[in-house]
């Protein structure tokens, strides 16, 4: 299945222009253009990330547009305002029981999703795998071929509208428990290991070399991290804060699996 057409300039202004002017038809479209995939919250413009403000204003408006209703689904009861995003085989999206994934968001065929989590406006690519209690936030963007592993939680953001959301770019693989929020990007082909925590204050720390080199917000392409501790000093004495340390980069000698495991195995990086 190819990847939903965009909308033409011409309708992504009209669209624009609806939300912005509170149009509760302009909303309903905007919300229905998401859940096709035909608008996104961000994308990658030219080498950088954009983010389209109006759609976050759409989906709360949206929001204060729905009312709570009761759904069932065979055993299941749900009490929500959103409903659950259909047409799922059609798609050629799986879903394992209880995952859930929301109407305003889109999957691409071939994204397989364990008994995990898609919240409303988010987008997974094709060939990617939200593994078992992993939870994709609201508005998150997941590019292809990556993999959240195990209880990662991926955070959501939608206030202020034009906050950057978490983007994980194509053939990452996030370790079991990690946490990334506040609109980390983390890079292509990057792997992070187990319980990982990356915040917008997050100190990423290259220690490669013979001097550190720091990022904030930004784990670079290919990047193999871990979690650390930077001792700090206090009034009170010296105390471990938490930090990330990059501690090599995937070798490109090899193919993207192999690479991945190599990296695992060469930095002993727990998965």
């Amino acid at each position: 299945m190819p990847s939903a057409t965009p909308l033409s300039p011409a309708e992504f202004a009209s669209l624009r222009t609806g939300v912005e002017a509170g149009d509760a038809a302009a909303v309903e479209a905007t919300l229905a253009a998401l859940d096709a995939g035909t608008v996104r919250v961000a994308e990658k413009i030219d080498g950088a990330w954009v983010v389209n403000a109006w759609v976050k204003t759409a989906i709360l408006a949206y929001f204060r547009l729905r009312t709570m209703e009761t759904m069932e689904v065979g055993p299941f009861e749900f009490h929500d305002k959103i409903p659950l995003k259909k047409g799922l085989a059609a798609a050629g999206v799986r879903v394992v029981p209880p995952g859930t994934v929301r109407y305003g968001s889109f999957v691409e065929a071939g994204a397989i999703i364990m008994p995990g989590y898609v919240n409303i406006g988010a987008w997974v690519g094709s060939g990617t795998m939200v593994d078992t209690w992993a939870t994709v936030g609201s508005c998150a963007q997941i590019g292809r071929n990556v993999h959240l592993s195990g209880g990662v939680g991926i955070g959501g953001v939608l206030e202020p509208a034009g906050a950057r959301p978490v983007i994980v770019e194509d053939g990452a693989f996030i370790g079991s428990r990690c946490v990334i929020v506040e609109g980390v990007v983390v890079e292509e082909e990057a792997v992070l290991g187990a319980n990982v925590v990356l915040t917008s204050s997050t100190p990423i720390l290259d220690v490669t070399g013979p001097e550190e080199v720091r990022y904030v917000g930004r784990v670079p392409a290919r990047s193999v991290v871990v979690p650390g501790v930077r001792n700090k000093t206090f009034p009170s004495g010296e105390y471990g804060l938490p930090c990330a340390l990059i501690i090599g980069t995937r070798k490109a000698s090899t193919d993207k699996k192999v690479s991945l495991e190599a990296a695992l195995r060469d930095h002993n990086v727990s998965v």
